[in-house]
């Protein structure tokens, strides 16, 4: 049922309806956030009351009334207020352009009613301009005279005596020779338009002619050029199964690309190339090896180097890190026909030859490297390198022996840097890095902190160890004060005494060596705390009994001497050495002083003795709680072993599992890194029990010494 109507339009609701503070609805939009008064949304700017309707008269279409409400309008005037626009009603506009247009229209009316503007003559042109401007044209000369009846005076045209003067009687309107001549004159002006137009078409087909004729030439000059290019690959197909050499093939290859060669650039002849060289690339590699003839056709490959694209750097769009240097890839899915052809023929021989080359002869397959280094591929270099020499690499550091280099001179005995070192510059970083968790560099580093940790000082040296300090660098210091500087001050302190009727200089000589590779604050201290504590003793000694004073300066400037030559360069200079020195030189003061008082020696140099030299404070913290805490020798037979293995280049490990018969728990001695292999035994006091070899008594253990037998038979020798 439509709301009763008044005058058109519906009652106006009563706000109680609309607004009841307790109706369901009001409850509903205070809970959520809404404010009496305020507009709804986060920001407050939507509507302030609800959408009211306004219903049109029954029977009434769309237009009859207005449509909007006033509500409505006043919610869009606000909505353009919050956005700073001015918002106009349809009716507003509805004014707005209805005024405008009465005003454009008055303005039309006093235009009309001002005087009028003179209307522009017509230009006329003769036929001689006409022809000026149209260049080739020619106007007949009947036109001619029709035309040039435009002049001043009118003329007009008889059948008999053509253009006759003008009579004065007659009225210019009502002649026909101006409409005659008006027809003619555009009909002339409109051919000569065309003539124009015909004569610009003309030039422009001129020109695509000419530029037709260079494409036709250039064309044909490239069907030549072409067919003498598939000439020529003809005669080298044919060339190709009479067996030539590789000098001749090469030749005619450059022969080739020469020809080939155009003004807009080189043409690929890569397939044709690799097509050319794939025979006889593979009839070598059948037979060839690369430890004895390393180079082998790689120069005839440099001098097709850019035929074959090479090296590998041109159209680069990827890097690629390998071996320290950085290659420069075009990106492809898939081979050249060149890559495909190294990896079939090239590749086989050299896997085969690095699988039974002497890893500790690195000469033949540098050499091999360095010749088709810049001819590979990136990727099939490092499956070289990374693949096949970095594992006869680990294999070999594996089995490196570094305790029987003074006494046999094996090849498992050499040191590494004779076969490792000359492979570092091909070895990416991984292998190089000395701080790296896995590598080639870091299983040395391994190798070498247990070879340093259990070397007999009594050989000396450790061989080739300036080698390894180039090598690991910042890494070798620390790895020497940790590892070798405890033992030196045991080997010192317990080897090296002070007599001074007969001195053995022997031990000091082999631990000379040593100090070199040492900071001279962390020599300095070591000598304080080993050395002149002997020193000290040996002199209050002497001093107490009848000594010869003489004898004895002539010992204290002896010794001087000998470390001021045998040390490092300003050793004696040394904070810690020159109060060592002193306090020296202060005992023997202090002893002549009683002896000349008869006072009683030993109780005058009591205190002096105990006293303690301040330690430098420019060494390091390490190297002197290293010195003065020697490491004690190991006190568990298990210690023993474990440190032989280390001397040996062996690895123990516990098998977590224990013998039937005696429950002592069993080990695995091995050469391999792996774990596998070697030999099981279990100890029993300071006995080594060893299962013996497969056989009908494979499950006996019989004791043996930890002698050369025993590890010839953990490596199966």
């Amino acid at each position: 049922m439509r709301p009763s109507m008044q005058n058109g339009t519906p009652k106006a609701a009563s706000s109680a309806s609309l607004a009841a503070p307790n109706s369901f609805a009001a409850k509903m939009m205070a809970k959520m956030g809404y404010v009496e008064g305020q507009g709804l949304g986060a920001t407050g700017r939507g509507r302030l009351a609800p959408i009211e309707t306004q219903l049109r008269p029954q029977g009434a279409g769309l237009g009859a009334v207005k449509e909007k409400t006033k509500q409505a309008k006043e919610e869009e005037k606000r909505e353009a207020a919050y956005r700073g626009e001015a918002l106009e009603d349809s009716s507003e506009e509805e004014k707005k352009r209805k005024k405008q247009l009465k005003e454009k229209r008055r303005s039309g009316a006093l235009a009309a009613s001002s005087t009028p503007t003179a209307r522009a003559k017509p230009k006329y042109r003769t036929a001689a301009e006409i022809e000026a401007e149209a260049e080739g044209l020619e106007i007949p000369n009947v036109l001619k005279s029709i035309i040039d009846a435009t002049g001043h005076e009118t003329r007009l045209l008889t059948s008999t005596a053509g253009l006759m003067s003008a009579q004065s009687s007659m009225v210019p309107a009502e002649t026909e020779s101006m409409k005659l001549s008006r027809m003619a004159q555009g009909e002339s002006i409109a051919f000569a338009e065309e003539w124009r137009a015909l004569q610009e078409r003309k030039e422009f087909y001129d020109h695509q002619e000419k530029e037709l004729q260079i494409i036709m030439t250039k064309a044909e000059e490239e069907v030549a050029a072409v067919d003498s290019l598939i000439s020529a690959v003809e005669n080298l197909q044919y060339l190709s199964n009479t067996g030539p050499s590789w000098e001749v093939v090469t030749a005619e290859i450059h022969a080739l690309k020469q020809l080939s060669d155009t003004k807009d650039g080189p043409v690929d002849l890569q397939e044709v190339a690799v097509a050319m060289v794939h025979p006889l690339f593979k009839q070598v590699m059948q037979y060839w090896d690369p430890l004895t003839d390393p180079q082998s056709v790689a120069p005839h490959f440099r001098r097709l180097e850019h035929i074959l694209y090479l090296p590998f750097v041109t159209g680069s769009k990827e890097v690629v890190l390998q071996n320290g240097t950085k290659f420069s890839k075009a990106q492809c899915k898939s081979t050249t026909h060149y890559e495909t052809m190294l990896y079939n023929f090239w590749l086989p021989p050299v896997r085969s030859a690095v699988t039974s080359w002497d890893v500790y002869n690195p000469d033949q397959l540098i050499s091999m490297i360095e010749a088709w280094q810049p001819i590979l591929p990136p990727f099939i270099l490092a499956n070289v390198i990374d693949q096949l020499v970095v594992h006869r690499l680990t294999a070999a550091i594996a089995a490196w022996k570094p305790k029987r280099n003074a006494r046999d001179g094996s090849s498992r005995s050499s040191s590494p840097h004779k076969w490792l070192f000359p492979w570092l510059q091909y070895l990416d970083e991984q292998h190089t890095n000395p701080r790296s968790p896995a590598g080639v560099i870091s299983d040395v580093k391994r190798r070498l902190k247990s070879a340093l940790s259990t070397w007999d000082l009594s050989f000396g040296m450790f061989p080739y160890l300036d080698q390894w300090q180039s090598v690991f660098q910042a890494d070798m210091p620390h790895m020497l004060v940790r590892y070798v500087l405890p033992r030196i001050a045991e080997y010192f302190s317990v080897h090296f005494d002070v007599d001074p009727s007969d001195q053995d200089m022997k031990p000091l000589d082999k631990l000379q060596q040593w100090f070199p590779f040492f900071a001279l604050p962390t020599v300095a201290q070591l000598f304080a705390d080993v050395f002149f504590r002997k020193w000290h003793n040996i002199l209050y000694l002497w001093l107490i009994g009848k000594p010869d004073h003489n004898e004895i300066m002539e010992w204290y400037r002896w010794w001087k001497q000998q470390l001021d030559e045998r040390l490092p360069e300003g050793f004696n200079d040394a904070p810690v050495i020159a109060a060592c020195w002193d306090k020296g030189l202060a005992i023997i003061n202090v002893a002549l002083d009683a002896i000349e008082r008869d006072a009683d020696v030993a109780a005058e140099l009591q205190p002096l003795m105990y006293e303690e030299i301040i330690s430098d404070p420019q060494s390091e913290p390490d190297a002197i709680t290293s010195v003065t805490n020697p490491r004690e020798t190991p006190t568990t037979f298990k210690d023993v072993v474990e440190d032989w293995c280390a001397e040996n280049g062996l690895l123990m490990f516990p098998l977590r599992e224990a013998d039937l018969q005696t429950g002592f728990p069993l080990f695995r001695i091995t050469a391999s890194a792996s774990g596998k292999g070697g030999i099981i035994l279990y100890l029993k006091g300071d006995v080594v029990w060893v299962r013996g070899s497969p056989g009908a008594q494979s499950r006996l253990f019989v004791p043996m010494g930890l002698d050369d037998a025993l590890a010839a038979k953990v490596e199966g020798t």
